[in-house]
């Protein structure tokens, strides 16, 4: 049996089932078997939440974030959140929406003009799908998101940046950085308006920064981070103790209204008339019977990450890594979140 066969099916076994376990059992479990999973992976330091209906229920950090200084992993060591930042572009489109300052079905051509794809629309971009809206195709590509950037002085009246800044500062994401080079002052004039206490701040959390290495079979090495600014969907420092804040406040309706969150977490029919994996910023499928809502961010031999939602369970889990084990080598752009082993571990002792 293959390792994560065993562990999963140890995890399952763990108690009759007339007897389930208690939380803090479960909870121990999750610790247990995402160590192990983590060394399988040769994961040099991973950090996880597990976020419920009001907070965390559980944080953990798991081997190192600096091997060569001997600096353990901890819930509130920063990390590169790689396409976990399209989730919160997804967040500030859809809050214009609900302003009324963009439609969702309309053309990009009708806000910009020069625009790499005029007949694309919003919606498209956010669920990575082309083509009549009768014969949809799906395939996964976090570049077209940039375009989204654009759109955001017409919604917020400020740059993409600054938007994003604004956002961070409301949920007060204080161990968050719009950006690796927010703080390097090259920005051009007008990108980001901060403080000197921001700079500080921003300063202070890069230099926590979670060492990137490279995982091979020939062993571990220094790495270096290819993402060097904001985008749509990578350039988000942040840590697994301040996403989670982001996350409870999507799930409470403090950033979007439920209507909206329900579309966003409804994916388009293809032409067969079957869903596409991916809704509005955020994949989506069935397991077991019931809607899980995820995504990932990897960036090569450096880093990677992965939020997985159960809806219908008010839970939520949030994983973050120095190499980019998490995403490798599961194929996860396929759409289909069961190939990654952490997943398999989390839907097998929460959603059984």
């Amino acid at each position: 049996m293959r390792p994560i066969a065993l562990l999963l099916s140890l995890a399952l076994l763990q108690t009759p089932a007339a007897l389930p376990p208690t939380r803090d059992q479960l909870l121990s479990l999750f610790g247990s078997y995402f160590e192990a999973l983590r060394a399988q992976a040769g994961i040099p330091g991973l950090a996880a939440a597990i976020v419920g209906d009001t907070d965390i229920i559980w944080e953990q950090g798991f081997g190192q974030q600096d091997i060569g200084n001997n600096i353990a992993t901890r819930p509130d060591t920063p990390f590169h959140f790689d396409g976990l930042t399209q989730l919160l572009t997804a967040t500030m489109t859809l809050r214009c929406f609900e302003e009324g300052r963009l439609r969702l079905n309309a053309p990009l051509s009708d806000y910009l003009d020069p625009t790499p794809e005029p007949t694309a629309t919003v919606a498209q971009l956010l669920t990575h799908t082309s083509g009549r809206p009768d014969n949809l195709s799906f395939s996964y590509n976090a570049s077209r998101l940039e375009v989204l950037k654009q759109l955001m002085p017409a919604c917020y009246d400020r740059t993409f940046r600054q938007a994003f800044k604004n956002l961070l500062d409301r949920l007060a994401m204080g161990d968050s950085v719009p950006g690796p080079d927010a703080s390097l002052g090259t920005l051009p004039p007008g990108e980001l308006a901060t403080t000197p206490a921001d700079q500080q701040r921003y300063t202070s959390v890069l230099a926590r920064l979670a060492v990137p290495y490279a995982v091979s079979a020939q062993g571990t090495s220094g790495s270096h981070y290819a993402v060097t600014t904001l985008g749509a969907a990578s350039g988000l420092i942040s840590t697994v103790r301040d996403f989670a804040k982001f996350d409870l406040a999507l799930r409470q309706g403090i950033l979007l209204r439920g209507d909206t969150l329900v579309a966003a977490w409804n994916p388009p029919i293809g032409a067969n008339g079957l869903p596409l994996p991916h809704g509005m910023g955020w994949f989506v499928q069935s397991y077991n019977g019931e809607t899980v809502v995820w995504q990932f961010g990897s960036g090569t031999n450096a880093s990677s990450s992965l939020i997985i939602t159960l809806p219908s369970r008010g839970i939520t889990l949030v994983l973050v890594a120095n190499s980019d084990g998490l995403a490798k080598p599961a194929t996860l752009t396929a759409g289909d979140v069961t190939v990654s082993p952490f997943a398999r571990v989390f839907l097998g002792l929460v959603a059984k």
